[in-house]
C-alpha cells in the first residue's frame, strides 16, 4: 500500500521534522511512501522511511531521474513539471500533506476532487463559502498523522 506525503521544497525546520518522522512509522507500518521526488519535505520523509527499511518512489517533475533526492529507490520520471502533482495526489491511498506552498495546495486539490482522504499536518486551510472546509483530516504531530492514515486505509477513519 502506498501513501503520499506531500509539502513544501523548502521545508521549516519543524516540517522537516514531522516529515522525517511520519517517513519513519510510514515504514514502520509497512506502507510504500510516494513524493515528488525533490527536496524539502519530499527529502525529510524519503529519508526518514529509508533509514527504518522502507521503500520510497519520487514521481519527478522532469525527465531526469538523478534529479531525485538520495533517498528515493523508484524515481518516474514524467516530464510533466507541477502537472505532476496529479499524479501525486492520486497515487497513495492517503495523501498526508505537511506544510506546503501552491504546489501541496494543488495536490491538496487534486485529491479532495477525487474523495481521497488528506490528512493535514500544519498545513493549509481551505474555506469554501465563507466557512471552513473540514475535508482535510488535522493532526497534531507526525505520529497523529499516521495514525489517523492507518485508520484512513483500514476504513475506520
Amino acid at each position: 500500500m502506498i501513501v503520499s506525503v506531500i509539502g513544501e521544497s523548502i521545508a521549516t525546520p519543524l516540517n522537516e521534522k514531522y516529515a522525517y518522522e511520519v517517513g519513519k512509522l510510514l515504514a514502520k507500518s509497512n506502507l510504500t511512501l510516494a513524493c515528488g521526488g525533490l527536496g524539502g519535505v519530499m527529502e525529510a520523509a524519503s529519508e526518514g522511511c529509508k533509514k527504518e527499511g522502507g521503500t520510497t518512489i519520487g514521481i519527478l517533475p522532469g525527465l531526469n531521474p538523478s534529479e531525485s533526492n538520495q533517498w528515493i529507490d523508484i524515481p518516474i520520471c514524467t516530464g510533466l513539471g507541477y502537472a505532476r502533482n496529479v499524479i501525486v495526489a492520486r497515487t497513495g491511498l492517503v495523501v498526508i500533506a505537511i506544510g506546503g506552498a501552491y504546489g501541496t495546495l494543488s495536490e491538496i486539490a487534486y485529491a479532495l476532487a477525487e474523495d481521497k482522504p488528506v490528512i493535514g499536518l500544519n498545513t493549509w486551510e481551505i474555506m469554501k463559502n465563507n466557512s471552513f472546509d473540514n475535508k482535510i483530516t488535522r493532526a497534531n504531530n507526525a505520529q497523529d498523522a499516521v495514525q489517523k492514515t492507518l485508520e484512513k486505509i483500514a476504513g475506520k477513519g
